[in-house]
């Protein structure tokens, strides 16, 4: 399957996955169709306020079956599901990204100046607060090239 054949099929996938999805409060992240010998294997990243625990993928997978099932838009070439949780190695790319993960430690790597790392102590629909060190700085999301949460073992609790 060409690459432009398969975008447009995630495209597809993505349309009718949104609506039944959001009925389970939860969005689409990413849909990913590769190649796997003869098989295909479709990934569906969802992700929610609050985090997406396990029932709540099993739920996904459900409805992301039923979905595919009535559709067709995977054709008749057999394919293996995937339904998953967004994962902490994608980048934060949409203010529900950075408000889901506020208190969370990110590096974020500025268009212009250096790279900062900080905890999100919030944001809004244009731009996120973050604790740097002992001071707090407002960052548009239109200077942030990337951003990634970081992994903490022993990550504090409490407010950020």
């Amino acid at each position: 399957m060409s690459s432009a054949r398969s975008d447009a099929v995630a495209d597809r996938i993505r349309t009718a996955l949104t609506d039944p999805l959001a009925t389970l409060e939860m969005d689409v992240e990413a849909v990913e169709l590769t190649p796997a010998g003869k098989r295909r294997v479709l990934r569906i990243a969802v992700d929610k306020d609050g985090g997406v625990t396990l029932d709540d993928v099993a739920e996904a997978t459900n409805v992301v079956s039923d979905v595919l099932d009535a559709d067709d838009v995977m054709g008749e070439q057999p394919y293996t599901l995937e339904v998953t949780s967004r994962g902490v190695d994608r980048p934060l790319t949409l203010p529900r990204h950075w408000r889901r993960n506020r208190t969370r430690l990110v590096k974020v790597t500025l268009v212009e100046g250096d790279p900062l790392l900080g905890r999100i102590v919030d944001s809004t629909d244009t731009s996120v607060t973050l604790r740097v060190g002992d001071d707090t700085r407002e960052v548009a999301f239109d200077e942030i090239a990337k951003a990634l949460v970081q992994i903490e073992f022993n990550r504090p609790e409490g407010p950020a």
